[in-house]
């Protein structure tokens, strides 16, 4: 596998580096296309003067997608569908349980909220966005003269390509930022979607597990106005027509072959250091992970008997089941392999490598000890800073209430000025995606997070205290006092219904002050405490990205190599093979699943609940064409050993030829530490064998018009 870590093992160091095998499209014509296994040339992969697989593959909010049809078919994973199910269903018409298939154009449902964005064209504005910062010695103005940058540069490349979306992405913390411009697509509707016991077969019990035997995947389209740009949705819209669809391989893959992705992986942090990595480990995971424990076990049972609320917290339970398991993976991870000190061994050879030299020691003998400090103080504010946070985070009401009290105060400055949800290019995206907030509202479970964090908050020890709680909620006093002034909050308050939010959103700054609405009173008296939170945030992130950045350039001066950047949201590639692996001593995971453990695993009680129509089609053994021949049935699962992480959820799994034989859709639980690491021997994807989703469309759903869209030879 090409994307290895070497640990060097002497009697100096015991440290792991990742080569890493996430390519961006910067780095894509450097790879050795025929020796790695491809059977095409890297202008088939990008290329901005003819169509190539890039313009097939779409960012869907966080994930990937992939166009499969040149009418703007959209194959994603039901995960990845699953806001817009949610959105969409009730208990009259439950699409999350009983699935959706729209037998015509006519009745694609809209995927609200949902937009497309397909890379267009990047390029280097590192200078730019870094000209003559190195006499700015105040670190929070650094980061805001950056953010105002970047601003400016978005601004003027949208302005320079009407209707297109401009994002400018950070590749090396301090060092580069490259300019991408996406084709941008509003109109994305629902086509077909399987019940939730095909998707989501083995539920949270088998997230982040192999094997796997759920068929995680759904199909959307992409619309656009009569004259063929991009529009908001409407009924006269029409399909997009993509400059380039995956072709489908019906013969899927078997073991040992090779395999890529293409996609939009969210965030890694291989190139940080072991404070960062005791930081996540000590503080901010262990948080994260007790506090979305509390929360889902609160939102299932509010959600037990009455399926009304059951769907309004389905996809926020979905999320933060995801996280919190993630994370729990991660620390375990972090432990087996022992990252840390493997980092600071790493480390103490770099400083030595420093200090050898008077003119390196000068330039960079303190870096290491500047980034350690400023992770020391971060943890000794944590669970103030963190508390503080979910506040605004976990608390819709409280949420809310800021919006629209930031809205004023955003909306009156110049438009660089204003913080990104607040710019014009984004004003109307963040009223829509306020206002669709309210119909998941829940009263009665927001009261009860917004105490658990007021009890959180008052078992904090005095240096950590949040002294405007502690006023507004007299903490001091007993909880009954607390709870009283809760319940009259939401019984007095109306900012849970539209029209007033339509209305709080063109107030004045005379009318937030005059405002009786208790949560908008809180969030005025919240403001000052978080504004000096994001100020402490911005000095923090100024001095690590310019201490990030020397770390960085002396790194490569010790390895006298380059090395790729962390994943950040923006194009990559990886590419690898279908292999198994071993995770304990004597066990060992073949890389193939197939229907016969949908059998195997099934109770009839959820999450192993598999539709009684489903396994009678398997027992019926009707494969067809879609068939393994090697393995005698029909194959669900395929694991391979690419470098992923999430938001290469929905990245589409091609062969050799760049053909569609399978979808990504997660990794294996020793995988979740490749955030921080990635190793050939534990680092396994996950993805849905294409077979089964052909099949599944085909025998369980009864839609062979998309098999036939697809263009699906048998």
């Amino acid at each position: 596998m090409r994307f290895i870590f070497v640990f060097w093992i002497f009697l100096l160091i015991t440290t792991l580096f990742a080569e890493e095998g996430m390519f961006p499209l910067s780095e894509i014509n450097k790879i050795n296309m025929k020796q790695a296994g491809f059977e095409i040339s890297s202008t088939e992969i990008f290329n901005t003067e003819a169509p190539s697989l890039s313009d097939a593959i779409v960012k869907l909010g966080g994930c990937t997608g992939s166009f499969i049809s040149d009418e703007g078919l959209i194959l994603t994973n039901h995960h990845c569908a699953f806001r817009a199910v949610q959105q969409a269903s009730s208990p009259e018409h439950d699409y999350l349980k009983d699935g959706f298939l729209a037998g015509n154009r006519s009745e694609e449902i809209e995927a609200k909220g949902y937009t497309v964005r397909i890379t267009q064209s990047y390029s280097d504005v590192s200078a730019r966005v870094l000209s003559h910062l190195d006499t700015v010695k105040n670190f929070a103005r650094r980061t805001q003269i950056i953010k105002k940058r970047i601003k400016e540069i978005v601004k003027q490349a949208e302005a320079a390509h009407p209707g297109m979306r401009a994002e400018v992405s950070e590749m090396f913390t301090g060092q580069s930022y490259v300019l991408f411009l996406y084709t941008y697509l509003k109109d994305v509707r629902m086509v077909y979607v399987p019940p939730r016991s095909i998707g989501e077969f083995g539920g949270d019990i088998d997230n982040w597990e192999w094997p796997r035997h759920n068929g995680d995947f759904s199909i959307l389209r992409a619309y656009v106005g009569p004259d063929g740009k991009p529009a908001d949705y409407a009924k006269e819209n029409i399909p997009y027509h993509p400059k380039k669809y995956l072709r489908v391989n019906p013969q899927g893959v078997d073991e040992n072959d090779f395999v890529f992705l293409l996609g939009y992986p969210g965030r890694t942090y291989r190139h940080r250091t072991a404070s960062f990595i005791r930081y996540q480990e000590s503080v901010r995971m262990p948080f994260v992970v007790d506090w979305y424990q509390w929360q889902i076990r609160t939102m299932l049972e509010m959600g037990k008997d009455n399926r009304a609320v059951a769907l309004k917290y389905s996809s926020t339970i979905k999320s933060l089941a995801n996280t919190e398991k993630n994370y729990r993976g991660k620390l375990q991870g972090l432990k087996r392999i022992n990252l840390i000190a493997k980092k600071q061994q790493e480390e103490t050879v770099i400083q030595q490598f420093i200090q050898e030299n008077l003119q390196r020691s000068k330039q960079y003998g303190n870096v290491l000890s500047e980034i350690n400090r400023i992770y020391r103080e971060q943890e000794n504010t944590a669970q103030h800073d963190l508390i503080l946070s979910y506040l605004t985070r976990s608390v819709n009401a409280v949420s809310l209430a800021r919006t629209l009290y930031k809205s004023v105060q955003e909306r009156a400055k110049a438009d660089l000025e204003r913080e990104s949800p607040y710019m014009d290019r984004n004003w109307q995206s963040t009223q829509k995606r306020t206002l669709r907030r309210l119909d998941n509202f829940y009263a009665p479970g927001d009261k009860t997070i917004l105490m658990e964090l007021l009890r959180r908050a008052a078992a904090l020890p005095s240096t950590q205290r949040i002294a405007v709680l502690d006023r507004i909620f007299s903490l001091d006093q007993p909880e009954s006092v607390w709870q009283a002034k809760v319940e009259q909050a939401y019984a007095e308050s109306e900012l849970f219904g539209k029209s007033f939010v339509r209305n709080a959103f063109n107030w004045t700054q005379e009318e937030v002050e005059e405002s009786t609405d208790p949560f908008i009173k809180w969030v005025v008296a919240l403001e000052p405490e978080l504004k000096e939170l994001k100020k402490q945030n911005e000095e923090r992130s100024g001095a690590l990205n310019a201490l990030s950045a020397r770390w960085a350039e002396v790194k490569r001066m010790y390895q006298k190599t380059a090395f790729i950047p962390d994943a950040n949201g923006t194009f990559r590639l990886t590419y690898g093979h279908i292999r198994g692996y071993s995770p304990a001593d004597a066990v060992y995971h073949f890389p193939q699943t197939t229907v016969r453990g949908i059998l195997q695993k099934n109770t009839g009680a959820e999450p192993f609940n598999a539709p009684d129509r489903l396994l009678r089609l398997i027992g019926e053994k009707d494969f067809g064409f879609l068939a393994s021949k090697k393995l005698g049935t029909l194959p669900v699962g395929i694991l391979y050993d690419t470098d992923t992480t999430g938001g290469n959820s929905g990245s589409p799994v091609m062969d050799a030829k760049g053909r569609l034989v399978g979808l990504n859709f997660d990794r294996s639980f020793e995988a979740t530490i490749n955030d921080f690491a990635w190793n050939e021997s534990y680092s396994r994807s996950i993805g849905v064998d294409i077979r089964y989703i052909l099949w599944v469309i085909q025998k369980y759903a009864g839609a062979d018009y998309l098999l036939e869209e697809m263009g699906v030879q048998r």
